[in-house]
């Protein structure tokens, strides 16, 4: 990993709120993520079960965590299996987690290696009175593929049938949507990081620079920063394709006159940043750009304000919408009795707006939570409200990562340069 140890208090603590919420003689199984395939012999970098990641820190393939906090014995409450390193993987693939490199990482004292699972697992599961499993139940999650959590669900049900199955993930999903000051300091490490890519970016957006050569500055930042890369397929889009939501291609050339729309972020200890902003490719605003990007501004500041405590989504949304109406009313995107006469349910703003204000952000990017929740104190959202108008070939959209904070909205990206004066000055200095 390029990141810096992290302090294993914070998966100690996480395993400790954890366990209130595992009665009597549960346990609780987590797999790593597999090393997903390419082609031929070919593999995706790995990427960490964030479950797994959250409860342990344990960034290693084929790892399984077992919590059984009411456990007779206290050695067997928190158990850690791990891929036994040897002689030939240490040449092909460097050194894996020692047991005691796994303490040191996790604070977890019980460490076997993954032979010895099948064994300890049935003696494990033998005392307990259900077995919480994982599954990927996140409402935007569209992946057919098995999981090694569906294979390993699949194999319970066939020898321990007579077991009561619960499922962890709602849990998961309430304990990770709540970031404790150690998550927030990884985060705001992400956030900077990406603060130092879009200054490095800025100065050289000029007319004829192409789209992936602005990408691979960005790749160059990150990485000299410790971050393993983006946190996401990173948008760089000018044009036209500043007005497509995900436009991933990065393949066109930026053109005198035209805006160039950047959606990306770092990721840091497996932590997300997300990030956007839209800027005028040769380094001046005309007058119509900067009325739209100063109306996105706009609902952007006045969205940060109700990032508080107690909000709800379906108000907060609401009210934006509100607000957007009347920018693009201002903008003469809109008629206001046209807006007067529109049916509630399909408010005419969403030509212009069409997606949502704002998302959880943590270990995913559109991180775990619920949307029916009240905000509460720890909880990190994006806010990027954007303006699309396809018949210009015009889309703006700005975004900052806020931290919910009992005195209110803490923005992560504050000292990033935002109104319209000051990109105009970084761009030209």
């Amino acid at each position: 990993m390029k990141y810096l140890p992290i302090n294993n208090q914070l998966f100690i603590k996480n395993r400790g709120l954890f366990n209130t919420k595992i009665t009597g003689n549960d346990i609780a199984i987590f797999n790593a993520n597999d090393i997903m395939p390419t082609n031929a012999d070919g593999t995706m970098p790995f990427r960490q079960n964030n479950d797994l990641f959250w409860l342990s820190g344990v960034d290693q393939e084929e790892s399984v965590l077992i919590i059984s906090p009411n456990h007779p014995d206290k050695n067997m409450r928190e158990v850690l299996f791990l891929k036994e390193t040897n002689e030939h993987i240490a040449i092909w693939e460097g050194a894996k987690l020692t047991k005691e490199g796994a303490l040191k990482t996790s604070g977890i004292k019980t460490v076997f290696w993954l032979n010895e699972l099948d064994d300890k697992l049935a003696e494990l599961i033998s005392k307990a009175d259900a077995i919480y499993l994982n599954k990927n139940i996140h409402s935007r999650a569209a992946s057919k593929l098995q999981t090694r959590d569906d294979r390993f669900r699949n194999m319970i049900g066939e020898k321990f049938s007579n077991k009561l199955i619960k499922e962890v993930a709602p849990i998961m999903h309430e304990l990770r949507s709540i970031k404790s000051e150690l998550e927030i300091g990884l985060i705001q490490n992400a956030c900077n990081i990406t603060e130092k890519g879009f200054r490095r970016i800025l100065p050289m957006i000029k007319p004829g620079v192409m789209e992936y050569e602005i990408e691979a500055e960005l790749i160059h930042e990150f990485l000299s920063n410790r971050s393993n890369g983006f946190a996401f397929q990173p948008i760089i889009g000018s044009g036209i394709d500043s007005c497509v939501l995900h436009y991933i291609e990065n393949n066109k050339e930026c053109k005198d006159g035209d805006m160039v729309l950047m959606d990306f972020g770092a990721e840091y200890a497996n932590y997300a940043s997300d990030f956007t902003r839209t800027v005028p490719v040769n380094g001046r605003f005309s007058q119509r750009q900067k009325a739209v990007y100063n109306s996105v501004l706009h609902v952007m500041k006045e969205a940060i304000k109700m990032l508080t405590t107690g909000t709800m989504f379906k108000e907060y949304n609401k009210e934006v919408g509100r607000i957007m109406e009347l920018e693009l009313i201002k903008l003469g995107l809109l008629d206001k009795h046209d807006v007067q006469k529109q049916d509630g349910e399909k408010p005419l703003y969403k030509k212009h707006f069409m997606h949502g204000t704002s998302h959880y952000l943590g270990l995913d990017v559109h991180d775990v939570g619920n949307l029916e929740w009240p905000m509460k104190e720890g909880m990190v959202f994006t806010c990027e409200p954007g303006i699309y108008i396809q018949e210009e070939g015009l889309g703006i959209r700005l975004e900052n990562d806020i931290l919910v904070r009992a005195n209110g909205p803490d923005d992560l990206m504050k000292n990033i340069p935002i109104e319209a004066e000051e990109i105009e000055e970084f761009m030209n200095s």
